[in-house]
């Protein structure tokens, strides 16, 4: 589904003397399909911006465009719940929204809440199992039962279980260790490319929106500050910096490497793996002349 922002102001407690303006002005679109990262410091509305993709908040001002759903101060989806099984949020630590006695009960009442059918139930939970890199055999244990990761993965299959069209990720690797963040990210990856799912990823992981996104968002203050694909945003060094924003860290080595050789790397996206050949290939070149 494309996800639509026009002029998109909210605030909180309008009208009231705690008023706070969250967001103002925003505007920008994600296509289907497309991997988005955004980025921004505390306080930069991006829980805000979450809030508003499957109507938890509603535009102050401007419309919200989902799929054929509108969002705006004046209208509203009748069938906000069909919305909401059609964007999948995995919030910070969710394992922490487990409750059931079973994983397999945990996972099935996401799809229970919005009327899937058990057979339906059944059928997608053998497919997400293995995707999210779980065995069949933990289904009967208590995801209390599990290691932390074990537990976030459970958490996850639930939300994909409701077959959503847009994955939304609020910092998902929050609390993992760097191998376990690498293992989800790609984990999510994957679901990304195989399932055709548009991604929303809320991140301060700069390396992470290096390496995944189409596309990047960076919020300041509530205002979009910049936007483009990671060549544009992540070239814009000083830019970054002025809101205290770094480039990745890969980034930086080329930046360094470049001004060692005296000669312009043109950077572009592609994997750290890649980069890293790339520079492999300058080196031995400029060792054979």
């Amino acid at each position: 589904m494309d996800i639509t922002f026009k002029n998109v102001t909210y605030i909180y407690q309008q009208n009231t003397p705690f008023a706070h303006k969250a967001i103002e002005d925003l505007s920008f679109q994600v296509e289907s399909g497309s991997f988005v990262a955004i980025i921004g410091h505390t306080g930069s509305g991006k829980s805000t911006l979450i809030q508003h993709l499957n109507g938890l908040s509603v535009p102050t001002e401007g419309e919200v465009i989902i799929g054929e759903y509108l969002l705006s101060k004046d209208h509203k989806p009748k069938d906000m719940k069909e919305l909401r099984s059609r964007v999948g949020v995995v919030f910070q630590y969710p394992e922490h929204q487990l409750f059931e006695e079973t994983v397999a009960k945990d996972i099935a009442f996401g799809p229970q809440n919005f009327g899937v059918s058990e057979g339906e139930i059944q059928k997608r939970m053998k497919e997400i199992i293995p995707a999210v890199g779980l065995n069949e055999s933990v289904l009967e244990r208590s995801p209390f039962d599990l290691s932390g990761g074990q537990m976030r993965r459970v958490a996850i299959a639930g939300v994909l279980a409701v077959n959503p069209d847009v994955l939304v990720l609020d910092e998902p690797t929050a609390g993992l260790d760097p191998r376990g963040q690498k293992e989800i990210m790609d984990m999510f990856y994957n679901l990304h490319k195989e399932q055709g799912l548009t991604t929303i990823l809320v991140t301060h992981s700069m390396e992470d929106a290096l390496k995944y996104a189409d596309r990047v968002l960076i919020l300041n203050k509530g205002t979009k500050y910049m936007e483009g694909t990671p060549e544009e945003v992540f070239n814009e060094k000083e830019a970054l910096q002025s809101v205290q924003l770094d480039v990745p860290e890969m980034v930086q080595f080329l930046n360094r490497f470049q001004e060692k050789i005296g000669k312009t790397i043109p950077f572009k996206k592609q994997s750290v793996k890649e980069i890293a050949q790339s520079i492999r290939h300058i080196i031995e070149g400029a060792e054979s002349r």
